[in-house]
């Protein structure tokens, strides 16, 4: 069943995934710097009305300076605060492999019931120092499956976020001899009530997921056509794979400002229900991740942000990940909530 939705715009859900410093660094010492810089962000969205939803990990929500800048933005119901959990130094650690902060092993990859002390701890700690009701959540490194799915319902989370659609994990390790992350690469672009017993189709369990918008930003006969035109040498292949790329998320890149409107404006044209935009917290500090080095690169993200943000505002109603799913609540069990 579809269920109708009570607005004709669709929704832009901004969220970030709060964490220490560089974490593709892999180091043993995990910094949380980055929180002085989200002021800046948090000040960005507040000038064009977006919502943003902080989903905070372990060390961020035991950093003093990031805890005082999520209680302002709560006190002020100028966000959200969730869950994002890394495994390799979420409490309680117990190695998976000889060197967990070296290979960042997923979640899912724990026997169960660490998962589910993992989930436990890091969802009182994150209550206890807010003081408000975790509901909203992302998994670390994007590993996610029907335990976790099952154990997040038990903790009382209502949202995840942590299918991106069309994109594979298979082939990036975690515990190294392991299978790889999760492979959503058939899972759903709409936002759904997950099925607990497989989670890449709707069902009747009070977890909307709300995929991350990864897809096509050109629609496919001109994106063929362009790229077979180009693709006669190596180089003009790598020109062709740069400008007209298959798939493009709704994330901050480096040589990828101009097509996150693109993104949104073909959420418009599809009619979609939502547009979910994401950033790390480090991504936002120079230097705080292979992406963004410099204030110099900072700044033109920031300035691609204010054009995408201005976009949102104008075109888009913008929603934390928990109002995105009020919208749903008088059919909270309905398998899916239309096309996205």
């Amino acid at each position: 069943m579809v269920q109708n939705i009570d607005t004709a715009r669709p929704a832009f859900v901004v969220t970030i995934d709060t964490e220490g410093d560089n974490q593709w660094a892999r180091g043993a010492v995990i910094e949380t710097r980055n929180a002085r810089f989200l002021p800046r962000f948090q000040a960005l969205c507040e000038k064009y009305g977006v919502r943003p939803t902080w989903l905070t990990n372990w060390e961020m929500a035991t950093a003093p300076e990031y805890q005082e800048f999520a209680r302002d933005v709560l006190a002020r119901d100028a966000g959200e605060v969730g869950m994002h959990l890394h495994a390799w130094n979420s409490p309680p650690e117990i190695p998976l492999t000889d060197n967990d902060y070296k290979y960042h092993p997923y979640l899912i990859e724990f026997p169960e019931h660490l998962i589910r002390e993992k989930v436990k701890v890091m969802t009182e700690a994150l209550e206890n120092v807010f003081g408000v009701k975790m509901v909203s959540h992302r998994a670390g490194r994007f590993s996610f499956n029907e335990i976790y799915a099952r154990i997040l319902v038990e903790h009382g989370y209502r949202i995840d976020g942590s299918v991106t659609p069309n994109v594979s994990w298979k082939m990036y390790p975690g515990n190294p001899k392991g299978n790889g992350g999760t492979d959503f690469s058939k899972f759903p672009q709409h936002a759904y009530f997950l099925d607990l017993d497989d989670i890449s189709r709707p069902g009747d369990s009070p977890l909307l997921e709300i995929p991350v918008t990864v897809t096509a930003p050109y629609f496919p006969p001109i994106v063929d056509t362009c790229r077979a035109a180009l693709s006669v040498t190596k180089f003009t292949r790598r020109v062709s794979n740069r400008l007209f790329p298959k798939l493009s998320w709704l994330y901050p890149m480096k040589h990828n400002h101009r097509m996150l409107r693109r993104l949104l404006l073909r959420a418009l044209f599809e009619k979609r229900t939502f547009a979910e935009f994401m950033i790390h917290s480090s991504e936002l500090m120079p230097g705080g991740s292979p992406t963004f080095v410099t204030e110099r690169s900072i700044d033109a993200m920031y300035v691609a942000l204010e054009g995408l943000f201005e976009l949102a505002r104008d075109r888009f109603d913008c929603l934390t990940m928990k109002e995105f799913r009020s919208r749903f609540a008088p059919a909270a069990h309905s398998s899916t909530v239309g096309v996205a």
